[in-house]
């Protein structure tokens, strides 16, 4: 199978390339790391849960505000696959796809009235795709900054902090706005309606992501970057035990806040340790623990849930590439995502599952009619491997 690169060079010299891709789907224009902002109050157990998910080393004490600046770290998505893509394929390179974790400085319950390092640390975060939001279920010594541990009054804390963010960012817009809107500019008009819709639902501390809105407010939304108006998880850090015994469904019961969002159960102890260890230990402790998986593992894949998103490959002799694109992207969008001019100039795909593809080749699943032939309407499917064929 060609290198892409090659492809591409064959492309520019013939006007023509044919483009060999092994697929699953990103809403983005270029294959980029999905980003993920960790938020939740001090001590809850967010940095040590960066740690070990990044084995980053960033700052984790028994203290407020020990995370000053914000803490980035890129990790691969775990994908199975890769492996059985880049071994037909007698690859040179594997390139997974990867998340960026942002970890920032704890919130606390008066933050955007400038309490403790007040919400300065919220910048960080409002160019990421989805929000991690890690509540403290769990007892310990480590001390919480409200004196006792509620997972409950935790989350309200924080949904309220978000808010008031959020309402600062619409009423600074609102205030320019409003002199555009009494000269009688129309789109003015429109967009002063979005803002103080926004601005009454922000204030009563209710999130943007509840909202329902016209085309205008979502595209005001999205520039604006709304914290509140991101998709969100929570990440409930529990004692150790708990986190093996306790049902998924009994964690809905306890905790009502959880509601319908999506969230995973985990302990940042038990994954600190894990982390410290090679991967043959690593393995053997959760397989004593009775684990089947990294939380890491789990994390990532609620968030791909969460966002709506699927796996695609680029396989051949010099690498065997994961890229990510949405859930029902059609094959020149997936294109795109590769390099912006193969979208533009989409001919058509073939198309072989990668299961097929990995037991038989190219050339095998073509002969047992395992490879369809696809155009522009086609939806891309998670595991496809394709062949895009692009003209000048």
């Amino acid at each position: 199978m060609k290198d892409l690169a090659i492809e591409y060079a064959l492309r520019c010299r013939n006007r023509r390339a044919v483009l060999r891709c092994t697929c699953t789907v990103l809403e983005r224009k270029h294959a980029m790391a999905l980003h993920i902002g960790i938020v939740g109050l001090p001590n809850v157990g967010k940095s040590t849960l960066f740690n070990a998910l990044t084995k980053a080393g960033a700052a984790a004490a028994n203290f407020p505000f020990c995370t000053i600046d914000p803490n980035v770290g890129c990790v691969a998505v775990p994908d199975e696959r890769l492996a059985a893509l880049a071994e037909r394929s007698a690859s040179v390179k594997v390139i997974p796809a990867s998340v960026e974790f942002v970890d920032i400085a704890g919130l606390v319950a008066g933050a955007h009235k400038g309490e403790g390092l007040g919400n300065q640390f919220l910048s960080h975060i409002r160019q990421v795709d989805a929000i991690a939001h890690v509540v403290r279920a769990f007892l310990g010594e480590t001390i919480h900054v409200a004196g006792n541990v509620d997972p409950s009054r935790d989350v309200d804390i924080i949904d309220l902090e978000l808010a008031m963010a959020d309402l600062t960012t619409v009423r600074k817009r609102k205030d320019k706005t409003e002199g555009k809107a009494r000269t009688g500019d129309a789109t003015a008009r429109e967009e002063l309606e979005v803002l103080q819709q926004l601005e009454a639902h922000l204030a009563s501390g209710k999130p943007v992501r509840h909202l329902s809105l016209a085309t205008v407010g979502v595209e005001m939304v999205s520039e604006l970057a709304l914290l509140t108006a991101k998709p969100l998880l929570y990440v409930l850090n529990v004692d150790e035990r708990e986190a093996l015994d306790v049902p998924m469904e009994a964690w809905r019961e306890r905790y009502t806040f959880l509601g319908e969002t999506p969230f995973i159960v985990l302990s940042a102890k038990i994954e600190a340790e894990l982390s410290e260890l090679s991967d043959d230990e690593a393995t053997a402790m959760r397989a004593d623990l009775g684990m089947t998986e990294r939380g890491l593992d789990r994390l990532i894949r609620a968030a791909y849930a969460l966002l709506g998103l699927i796996t695609f490959f680029t396989s051949g002799p010099t690498e065997t590439r994961a890229w990510t694109v949405r859930c029902g992207a059609s094959a020149p969008e997936a294109a795109g995502v590769i390099h912006t001019d193969f979208a533009k100039t989409f001919i058509r795909v073939e198309v072989i599952n990668w299961k097929d593809f990995a037991e038989l080749g190219e050339q095998g699943a073509k002969s047992q009619g395992k490879m369809r032939l696809e155009g522009k309407e086609y939806e891309m499917r998670d595991g496809d491997t394709v062949y895009f064929r692009v003209g000048a």
